[in-house]
């Protein structure tokens, strides 16, 4: 073998492999251009392929793929779902919401197909122990069948816990199923996801990572989390089933997070989101999940009736930036105010304007995010937009008590969205995203005391003080910042 390569020549090697990547790159570049893409997007990919030809097809391959368009499912099995979904969505010309919320659900359903959904009860969680006494508690009444779907799924002692009531009542004949991202769960021993499988449960890691398949899937995660017990009772929101969630972990003392209970019809959409990611993953649908009529749905003394509400789900095989066109839209129309609380904020340019366009009109623009969060990365990119949100009016507030990982955004006094969704590009853009959009004064006023409860813990920036800060900083977040579509 070694006297077959010592007669080839080096030069013609070099050569060789000179084309190959050269044409790669011409191949790839076309392919870009083709896609009519953002164009500051596609002239940074076009740069970086041009200057680092090795480097750039790798970063492409891993990071610069679009998916848009792509069928998750056929649609003749969205459309066999979407049959088990009850049809009983209302006009919400004929409820007593805002015009502009009328508009914001016109988006959602055009975009979706989202049904919109009266006589919901939603009770809020803001920290993890409360989180899933209610969640153990309702997992261990459950009768037909317990869909659960996280990014991260780990094996500590909530996971363990949360696992043991799983195997439980799938030994008791309820259909469990268990749907994990694979990168998300990625330090979690197979081990555990093997034990699940071996008591009954189906268990199911979304977009598993794998050679050849590494490049096209691990930029593309499952970063949903979704609960669906009985058909009747609905969780979802910003918490992944880990112990960070409860105890803040080793680096945090405190971590402040949102995730919601819901009741009602519009668990009928967190069934269905679930069952079209299900099919995706395992290949078969879901069409035998009986509501069990016998649970009594427990009521939180906080919990809040007559609400109504609106599932959005994002993907980069959607059209569209789901999530973040209904973000757009609501931030654009809010007369009075904008809360949000975000653990990322790296907005895109368009989500940005309308920020600070809302905010030069005199709406009351608070933006609240962790002070330090739990990637030093994403810490520093997303306070690299800070200054140009000052110079509009925007009020920016760092929680200082823990971290805040909450993903939620307050509009005026009606629209509440809370979910998966960071303010940021990857889950704009790369991640299977939901969100609850609620329509509800009550609820509103509700989520509006946290947020304000919540500004006790943090501190104003100031433009004076932001200025002042450490050239090492700012150039470090200027740096960061270049990298936040796929941080």
């Amino acid at each position: 073998m070694t006297e077959l390569f010592s007669g080839i020549d080096a030069g013609w090697l070099y050569s060789a492999f000179a084309f190959i990547a050269l044409g790669s790159t011409v191949v790839i570049i076309l392919v870009i251009l083709s896609e009519n893409r953002n164009p500051v997007k596609s002239l940074a990919w076009v740069t970086v392929l041009l200057l680092l030809p090795v480097v750039g097809l790798i970063l492409y391959l891993f990071f610069g793929r679009n998916f848009k368009n792509k069928r998750m499912i056929s649609r003749r099995s969205r459309r066999r779902l979407r049959k088990q979904e009850p049809r009983v969505g209302a006009d919400p010309r004929e409820q007593n919401i805002d015009e502009r919320s009328v508009q914001t659900i016109t988006i959602a359903h055009t975009l979706t197909g989202a049904q919109f959904y009266t006589a919901n009860t939603v009770e809020a969680f803001t920290n993890g122990t409360d989180k899933f006494r209610a969640l153990e508690a309702d997992l261990r009444h459950a009768q037909n069948s317990i869909n659960i779907q996280y990014y991260i799924f780990e094996d500590d002692n909530i996971g363990t816990r949360i696992a043991s009531i799983l195997t439980e009542r799938a030994h008791a004949g309820v259909k469990v199923r268990v749907l994990y991202d694979h990168v998300g769960s990625i330090g979690v021993r197979n081990k555990f996801f093997r034990k699940l499988k071996e008591s009954g449960i189906e268990c199911q890691p979304f977009l598993k990572v794998t050679f050849p398949e590494l490049a096209t899937h691990i930029n593309w995660r499952n970063h949903r989390k979704l609960c669906i017990i009985d058909n009747c009772i609905g969780y979802i929101g910003g918490m992944n089933i880990a112990d960070r969630y409860i105890d803040g972990g080793k680096t945090f003392g405190h971590w402040r997070d949102t995730h919601l209970r819901i009741t009602g019809p519009a668990v009928a959409a967190l069934q269905y989101s679930f069952a079209v990611d299900w099919s995706f993953t395992k290949g078969s649908l879901i069409e035998n999940d009986a509501t069990a009529v016998n649970t009594a749905p427990r009521t939180g003394a906080d919990a809040i009736s007559g609400v109504c509400a609106q599932l959005i789900t994002s993907g980069p095989t959607s059209q569209f930036a789901n999530v973040g066109m209904a973000f757009h839209h609501a931030i654009a129309s809010a007369k009075r105010r904008v809360y949000i609380q975000t653990p990322y904020f790296l907005p895109t340019e368009g989500l940005l304007k309308a920020l600070q366009v809302a905010a030069l009109a005199h709406v009351d623009v608070r933006i609240m995010m962790p002070a330090k969060s739990d990637s030093w990365m994403l810490t520093h990119a997303s306070k690299s937009y800070i200054s140009e949100c000052l110079r509009s009016g925007i009020k920016i507030y760092l929680y200082d008590t823990g971290m805040l990982h909450s993903k939620m955004m307050i509009v005026d006094d009606e629209l509440v969205s809370v979910g998966s969704t960071n303010f940021d590009f990857r889950s704009f853009e790369c991640n299977f995203e939901s969100n609850l959009f609620i329509y509800s004064k009550e609820f509103n006023n509700r989520m509006l005391e946290i947020f304000r409860n919540d500004l006790t813990q943090c501190t104003r920036v100031s433009a004076a003080q932001w200025r002042k800060r450490r050239l090492s900083m700012k150039a470090a977040e200027s740096f960061l910042r270049l990298l936040s579509p796929v941080l």
